[in-house]
């Protein structure tokens, strides 16, 4: 039972981070034999991983085709982000309240590896990509366990479209990475300073900033849909 749920672990980070960058594209079936084969695993470890994906919103069930990849629509970007600014800003708004030294000091971090790193950021490096996109989460973590509201990071775990997120850094030029990362600064400082108010309000237009590279990219293509999204036609 304990190497079944090994496997499980193994073929579940797996197939998620092949869905994340965009290796397995929406829409696309999930064949547990296939990636079984691709994988090294029997299908049990498949199975159990693609229900775990599917119960996080990046998989889901279809009549007569079995697992497949989830697409997304431009409306449902709008709305994933708007919920999200929701959220986060409320997350900020309480870490003002509520973050300790140590909670600060998780904060800074991030931001010192996120600051380091997007003079690398090119969409044609996935090594790049991946680095600036575990940072950038790093420093998301950081507000919202700040807060110290344990219900808040269970919905913003269940909210966030992590594949979404990692796109939109492939789209992300110079100048966008120094605006976010002036963002994560000017929250923090929000944060450290008592203000939840500025903090809330930051983190909105941090997290809408990342909502519009998305769709000016969807727009950009004349309405057809880059490979992480679905046109909904």
């Amino acid at each position: 039972m304990t190497g079944i749920k090994g496997n499980g672990l193994l073929a579940y980070e797996r197939i998620r981070q092949q869905i994340i960058e965009g290796n397995y594209l929406p829409g696309s079936r999930l064949v547990e034999q296939r990636l079984g084969v691709e994988l090294g695993l029997s299908r049990t470890p498949v199975r159990e991983a693609l229900r775990r994906l599917e119960a996080e919103g990046l998989v889901r069930s279809e009549p007569n085709r079995g697992a497949v990849v989830r697409s997304v629509t431009y409306g449902e970007v709008r709305d994933i982000y708007g919920l999200r600014a929701q959220l986060e800003s409320y997350g900020a708004g309480l870490a003002a309240e509520n973050a300790t030294r140590e909670d600060l000091e998780r904060i800074d971090g991030g931001i010192e590896l996120f600051g380091s790193l997007i003079h690398q950021l090119s969409g044609e490096s996935l090594d790049s990509v991946r680095a600036v996109h575990d940072a950038n989460e790093e420093i998301h973590a950081a507000i919202v366990a700040s807060a110290h509201h344990q219900r808040l990071g269970y919905l913003l775990a269940r909210t966030v479209d992590v594949p979404l997120v990692f796109q939109s850094f492939r789209h992300f030029d110079l100048a966008r990475s120094r605006r976010s990362h002036l963002f994560h600064q000017m929250i923090r400082d929000a944060i450290a300073a008592g203000d939840p108010i500025r903090a809330a309000n930051l983190m909105t237009e941090h997290i809408m900033q990342g909502r519009d590279v998305l769709l000016a990219q969807l727009q950009k293509n004349e309405g057809a849909a880059p490979k992480f999204f679905d046109t909904g036609n």
